[in-house]
């Protein structure tokens, strides 16, 4: 399977100029090369890029292609980066995109059961807690992570989801200086369900790497850490 970042497609902070370049995705472009190279390659592959509804709000959209290059699953980012940062950042997203509503899995992919998600979507343990209920082998979490927030939480919250989720977590992200003038965190991840860096691309620049993972290695932790099997509905507290 390939992995590529959030907004992989199209990553600009000028909304006005991105609107242009903001279609339906039937009408788009770059989903049709995707579907093109999965079909041609015989890959899977996990493209992220903004789309067009049809009620004229935008969505941060992540698409699932099978080897044949057709679409075996969507996933709409649910959770909306709206956020003020000390460093004088501001982010805005639910200005222009629309929340997703549907947890989405995916069965029988290279990697067995895939759940999706996206970015800052990763600091919701809800939304993990159902992917882990779902018995998710992996978990895609593509993301464009601002320098601040990635230096401080990137890597910790990427090995605190692989190990709720006692899953493998892929986590593809944007780097660098874009043309827009911000710059991304990187280091592009794939964690083992022990929490353990199998991969870290780094931050310096874009790159591809490859990264061989072991589907016995979830039924080894599952077996010696059962905490999904374990878990237990919390009681709602009485206090008034």
């Amino acid at each position: 399977m390939l992995f590529t970042p959030e907004m992989a497609g199209l990553l600009d902070k000028d909304r006005k100029r991105a609107a242009s370049h903001i279609v339906p995705e039937g009408k788009s472009a770059a989903v049709k090369q995707v579907a093109e190279a999965a079909r041609e390659s015989g890959i899977w592959i996990a493209f992220g890029i903004p789309v067009l509804r049809e009620d004229g709000r935008w969505a941060n959209r992540q698409i699932l292609f099978d080897a044949a290059g057709h679409v075996a699953a969507r996933y709409d980012k649910i959770h909306m980066f709206d956020v003020e940062l000390d460093t004088g950042e501001s982010w805005r997203e639910s200005s222009a995109y629309a929340p997703g509503e549907q947890v989405v899995t995916v069965e029988d992919t290279p990697l067995g059961r895939l759940g999706l998600t996206i970015c800052y979507d990763i600091r919701f343990p809800a939304l993990f807690e159902e992917l882990g209920r779902r018995s998710c082998d992996a978990i895609a979490i593509p993301a464009a992570f601002t320098v601040p927030t990635g230096r401080a939480h990137w890597h910790l919250l990427q090995r605190a989801r692989a190990v709720e989720a006692s899953a493998f977590v892929i986590a593809a992200a944007q780097v660098g200086q874009h043309e827009d003038g911000r710059i991304t965190y990187g280091h592009s991840l794939v964690v083992d369900p022990w929490g353990e860096v199998l991969l870290d691309i780094g931050g310096e620049g874009a790159a591809m790497r490859t990264c061989e993972v072991d589907p016995a290695r979830i039924r080894e932790v599952r077996r010696q850490l059962p905490s999904l099997a374990n878990k237990r509905n919390i009681p709602k507290s009485n206090a008034q």
